[in-house]
């Protein structure tokens, strides 16, 4: 502990406010040689504390003034092409709240993942540059790693509340976590994989207490399967029961007589219109217009033998050198900042990793978020989506699928 008088002079006008460079230490008790060090102590105290706040304020002006350049630049550059998933209810939900936000168009295409996909890498090879950036299912992003046609997402984030690795659960997540080129990022982790969807006039939630219920006779032709020979929700599913259940099951399966397609909004329709019992592999954003429509669908709970954790609609990717290059800036930024994550994962029923984000009011509506019931090495064992998984279990398992689907 220091003993003595700090005599401290004000700076000259001009200086970083009223605060002493240095102060003087006297003590008639202290020789001059120990004075002198403790006086060399006290001016780096006080020098360090006054770099270390101008350091801070210069990092917190840094982001600022990146953040508003861009905002400026994106308002001329007028609106930013984000492909999602096909929920009317997200369109509602985000085009007004960026645009109320921001003063810029959101133009949003909706299709499936693999869709958009497609359609971007066609462009992509004709020279035609439409999308900025979009959003899919994990496992859409597998072959598009190497595709060269996008771009890291790090460089896109600005704000400190996405960039900042404590703020999400987990810390940074990337779908191509086998490469690391963190090209595609993982902003959502659901405790368990949505997909089986009935029509409460021909089937009941107690019917299908396991997967094996599945193979009761009395459901030979009304199960519905998203095709799983393509990447999407119904892959995810037939991944699962492949790794889970084994072929010998899915062969069991087959002989069920499945209606195949990759239309999912062909499967929900025939699901509401009672063409058939059950459906695998769709999600909310397709049953959504027929449940608000007070058509007989219900979700249905995780069977006996448990369901992998997913990131649904929940990967976020940047299109090479984008038409809108700071629109997409802000997007990017403003759909992982709490802001954004409240409105996609209160739309989607989607849990957020974001930490700051109320999910658990989300296990009234049947979903619950990973963040808020496992840990991160619950999850870990749990999960079925990224790179590894894509690779090891779901790219073998539609292998399968080309081989008994016909």
């Amino acid at each position: 502990m220091l003993h003595g008088v700090l005599s401290v002079a004000p700076l000259k006008k001009g200086g970083r406010g009223d605060f002493p460079l240095c102060a003087e230490f006297k003590s008639p008790s202290i020789p001059l040689f120990q004075r002198g060090k403790r006086i060399a102590v006290v001016c780096l105290i006080i020098v360090s504390a006054l770099c270390g706040g101008h350091s801070s304020a210069q990092t917190q002006s840094n982001w600022q003034q990146e953040w508003d350049k861009t905002i400026a630049a994106a308002k001329k550059e007028g609106k930013v092409v984000v492909g999602l998933p096909p929920s009317a209810e997200l369109r509602r939900e985000l085009e007004p709240a960026f645009k109320n936000r921001f003063g810029f168009e959101m133009e949003i295409f909706q299709a499936t993942g693999p869709q958009i996909a497609n359609r971007i890498v066609t462009e992509a090879k004709a020279g035609v540059r439409y999308f900025d950036s979009f959003i899919f299912g994990s496992c859409t992003g597998v072959p598009l790693i190497k595709s060269g046609h996008f771009d890291p997402i790090e460089p896109y984030m600005i704000l400190p509340e996405v960039k900042d690795a404590k703020n999400w659960w987990g810390g940074h997540v990337w779908m191509d976590n086998v490469t690391n080129s963190k090209l595609f990022y993982s902003f959502i982790a659901t405790k368990s994989t949505e997909g089986y969807w009935i029509n409460t006039t021909l089937a009941k939630p107690e019917e299908f207490r396991s997967l094996e219920d599945l193979l009761n006779p009395k459901w030979k032709g009304k199960i519905g399967l998203s095709d799983p020979r393509v990447a999407g929700s119904g892959l995810s599913v037939w991944s699962y029961l492949w790794e889970s259940k084994g072929e010998e099951f899915l062969k069991k399966l087959v002989a069920q007589e499945l209606f195949v397609t990759q239309n999912l909004r062909q499967l929900a329709e025939s699901l509401a219109k009672g063409k058939l019992a059950i459906t695998l592999g769709i999600g909310l954003a397709q049953v959504e217009p027929f449940v608000k429509s007070g058509l007989p669908l219900k979700d249905l709970p995780d069977p006996v033998e448990g369901n992998p954790s997913s990131n649904g609609y929940g990967t976020l990717a940047i299109v090479k050198n984008p038409p809108h290059p700071n629109a997409t800036k802000v997007f990017v930024n403003w759909l992982l900042s709490k802001e954004g994550q409240e409105i996609y994962s209160r739309v989607l029923l989607h849990g957020t990793r974001r930490l700051d984000v109320d999910t658990k009011w989300m296990a009234k509506q049947g979903v619950e978020a990973s963040k808020d019931y496992l840990s991160v090495a619950d999850n870990e064992r749990k999960r079925n989506y990224l790179e590894d998984k894509c690779v090891d279990v779901r790219m073998k398992a539609q292998k399968f699928a080309a081989s008994v689907l016909q």
